[in-house]
């Protein structure tokens, strides 16, 4: 068997269709295959490469710390410096009653540890979760999901769950005092990158506090500059009481965090003890990467071009079959008007050296979200292939 069928036959699948790429080497914006072909990557691995593929920084720091040691006790047991100097520096980026970072492995597990410490700190077991959302694909993240089709077959789901449309304000009166918290995206992923009105989203944060529930935002795509913003929530002027990490944050290695205050976070750690626990959260490599790629992100304040940027997207991807581009800053949706063409678009793209992708919730539109390195001639030859892919099919 060659590498392709040994993928197929060894490795757990999650589609009958899985692309098959066999990379070799990423760099920048860029991913080369086996057969050295060369892939412009403009989704950076679902916005996990928001500093670019293998920047000599973030590789520097990985062999510094895998030198130095990798896992040396399960997380919250040792001082381990690449976990303090990481968590400082996101505290020193972030409103002052988001004071400590508890690290996981992955945005599901943030949005887990997140709902369980609402829980905790309100004493109640409901939970509000926005339509349209996606927050992961364990299991109570799962229940937080409105989609029917991906969650049916692995009910019964995590019970007390309710549902609120996105921007319909009366509907916060189902906000009520039994709701431990309310969890949304600062922009809806799945659904197409669909921004929330920041009306809704500051009636959300007056509910919240009237009733006592805790508001968790979901920045795992949004954050860390995608938006245009250091943090999407700053593009409506309110703060989270948790805030949800993952994707990017690790640099391109795997790590999530929730991030909260003190005194809540605390509450984990007291009747029981042990009150969330992780073996490879927080491990010291991916924390020596992710700190690494954040100061990149800061120093160079990337997320000040991801606007002008997005804009030479919309202004170059002008065509019939292009209904709509929605979203902010480098995290786009192209909607066409026709669902049966985004198919054969993206392997179109994929066949001309273009990676791009569709969304879970939303059939009709095309991702663009590409690393925030890219440039104004990156961008050009991107929207070439991806038009000369549509005109070839949208016919």
């Amino acid at each position: 068997m060659n590498d392709r069928e040994k993928f197929i036959h060894f490795v757990g699948q999650t589609s009958p269709n899985p692309l098959c790429i066999e990379p070799v080497k990423a760099e920048g914006i860029y991913i080369i295959d086996v057969h050295g072909k060369r892939y412009i990557d403009l989704i950076a691995g679902i916005s996990v490469s928001n500093v670019g593929h293998g920047h000599p920084m973030v590789i520097s720091a990985i062999e510094k710390q895998a030198q130095a040691y990798l896992h040396s006790m399960v997380y919250g047991e040792h001082a381990q410096s690449p976990q303090i100097s990481f968590a400082q520096a996101l505290v020193d980026n972030l409103p002052e009653n988001l004071q400590q970072v508890y690290f996981v492995n992955s945005g599901s597990e943030a949005v887990e540890g997140a709902i369980k410490l609402a829980k905790r700190v309100t004493g109640r077991h409901k939970v509000v979760a926005v339509r349209g959302g996606y927050h992961g694909n364990t299991q109570a993240a799962m229940g937080l999901m409105d989609n029917v089709y991906y969650n049916e077959a692995f009910r019964p789901l995590m019970p007390g769950i309710g549902f609120i449309d996105v921007d319909d304000i009366s509907g916060l009166q189902n906000v009520g005092e039994d709701i431990s918290c309310v969890i949304m995206e600062t922009i809806q992923g799945a659904v197409g990158y669909r921004t929330p009105e920041a009306a809704f989203m500051k009636a959300l944060r007056i509910r919240c506090n009237e009733v006592g529930a805790l508001l968790v935002l979901d920045e795992i795509q949004a954050g860390l500059g995608r938006s245009g913003k250091l943090w999407g929530f700053e593009h409506i002027g309110i703060t989270p009481d948790i805030l949800c990490l993952a994707k990017a944050l690790g640099g391109g290695m795997p790590l999530g965090a929730f991030i909260a205050s003190r005194d809540h976070m605390t509450l984990l750690t007291h009747d029981p003890v042990l009150g969330h626990i992780t073996t490879f959260g927080g491990h010291p490599v991916s924390c020596a990467a992710g700190k690494a790629a954040f100061d990149i992100l800061t120093t160079q304040k990337l997320w000040k071009h991801a606007q002008a940027k997005g804009k030479q997207f919309i202004d170059l991807l002008g065509h019939g079959a292009i209904e709509k581009i929605t979203g902010v800053g480098l995290m786009l949706a192209v909607h066409l008007k026709n669902e049966e063409w985004v198919r054969p678009i993206l392997e179109d793209c994929l066949d001309k050296g273009l990676i791009t992708d569709g969304f879970l919730h939303n059939a009709h539109a095309i991702r663009i979200a590409p690393p925030l390195t890219i440039s104004e001639a990156e961008i050009s030859e991107s929207c070439d292939i991806l038009l000369q892919a549509i005109e070839e099919v949208a016919i």
